[in-house]
């Protein structure tokens, strides 16, 4: 259903007269006022599918999602976040790049805890096709960049009232086959990590929810050595994602890319910002900016949610759009497979603490020591309910000792020392 809504938004706005000039000068515009000509240190590294996203909302917002990632496209954004996702999930990825060029990706995450983990993969191919001159087909070729992530992470310190510091990590390797018809001995095998950190608190928070509205992230990508005398496309990104309002989130991004391991010069610093709005329960829309290298990007989405299913599909401008065919549209379908039984278990501590309250409220400590003790079995980290049993039990310990004075079977202090002082 959304890609029929794309080919007929492409439709009206053929209809309309909108020429695919007016978009190229529009474009061209954009890219004066970042003056992309004056950018050097470009194309300069290999395994260039590492750079291209594969979809989700991570593309959908500009990639500006090192800090807010919060669903299974967080593999390509901060390998920080699988231990602080709510669901387990379960993505297949389609992107068209260029032509009969695409990107296929696969993505799964799953949370036990404060431990999370994942696996991804994407690969490209480019087929190539050999003419001769009466255009009969003399044979073909097809070159094929490959990418497989593995995926670990682990949140410190994690309690009610502070979300914790996730620190995570992906293990990496690429593949390129390159058909010796095109060029001989140019296959190679690439081994790297990403390393990154994801924190989330609250900051000018204007609405009611337990969930924190500012998180800040950082990350160092692609770390590995060089293939055949060539640099990794190695970033260092840190950003910042802000929920302003409960169902919008801004994120912003600063990368700068290095090469650790070779003198060849790097990019210059690039950034990215992005948003996403949740219209309602089942639907969401993102835009983002990334100017990175020579290309910028602009990039707008949506998703669509269908019970346990969510549709995200995304379109971008950049220097290999081109409007007569539908280029750079990505589509991502995403399963949630449950969340391992911690909202209900959530759902069962909030009933329990609130009876816990309620007893407290009526003056009945032993109800309210034993429900929030029931909460402490569930949830060991829940401070309110530690909190709550603490002042139970010094209530309690007080009513005893006042009423053991009163039936004279306690001491009463011993003034004597003052008085004799007097």
């Amino acid at each position: 259903m959304i890609i029929l809504v794309g080919m007929r938004l492409a439709q009206v706005v053929s209809a309309s007269g909108v020429s695919e000039q007016a978009f190229s000068d529009w474009y061209g515009d954009i890219a004066a006022r970042s003056a992309v000509e004056d950018v050097e240190n470009t194309g300069l590294t290999v395994f260039p599918t590492l750079s291209v996203p594969m979809g989700g909302e991570y593309e959908g917002m500009g990639t500006a999602y090192t800090a807010g990632a919060r669903d299974v496209s967080f593999l390509e954004a901060n390998p920080a976040a699988s231990s602080d996702l709510r669901f387990t999930e379960l993505a297949l990825f389609h992107n068209n790049l260029i032509a009969d060029t695409s990107l296929e990706g696969l993505g799964y995450t799953t949370r036990i805890e404060d431990f999370g983990l994942g696996v991804g993969g994407k690969f490209v191919h480019v087929p190539f096709t050999e003419y001769d001159d009466f255009g009969l087909q003399q044979g073909s070729a097809r070159y094929i960049e490959a990418i497989v992530a593995g995926n670990l992470s682990y949140n410190f310190f994690n309690s009610f009232y502070f979300n914790g510091v996730s620190a995570g990590a992906n293990l990496k390797t690429a593949y390129r086959s390159i058909p010796e018809t095109i060029a001989e001995g140019q296959s190679a095998a690439a081994i790297m990590v990403d390393l990154g950190l994801l924190s989330r608190f609250n900051v000018l928070k204007f609405y009611p929810s337990r969930d924190r509205n500012f998180a800040v992230g950082t990350v160092v990508r692609n770390l590995g050595p060089n293939v055949r005398g060539e640099p990794l496309p190695t970033q260092w990104t840190s950003g910042i994602a802000y929920s302003p309002l409960r169902p919008v989130l801004i994120g912003l991004d600063l990368t700068v890319s290095f090469t650790p391991f070779s003198p060849l010069p790097s990019e210059r610093v690039g950034y990215a910002v992005g948003t996403a709005v949740t219209v309602t329960d089942c639907f969401t829309i993102r835009s983002g900016f990334q100017l990175k290298g020579g290309n910028p990007r602009v990039t707008l989405g949506g998703s669509v949610g269908i019970q346990d299913m969510t549709v995200t599909i995304n379109y971008t401008l950049d220097m290999t759009t081109q409007l007569t065919a539908f280029d750079r549209f990505s589509l991502q379908a995403g399963f949630s497979l449950g969340d391992r039984g911690r909202g209900e278990q959530q759902d069962q501590i909030r009933t329990l603490y609130l009876d816990a309250l309620q007893a407290f409220a009526d003056g009945n400590l032993e109800e309210t020591i034993d429900l929030t003790e029931q909460v402490l079995e569930l949830d060991p980290r829940f401070q309110p309910a530690s909190e709550t049993l603490q002042m139970a039990q010094r209530m309690q310990s007080l009513q005893e000792q006042m009423e053991s004075i009163r039936t004279g079977d306690g001491a009463l202090p011993d003034t004597s020392g003052e008085a004799s002082a007097e």
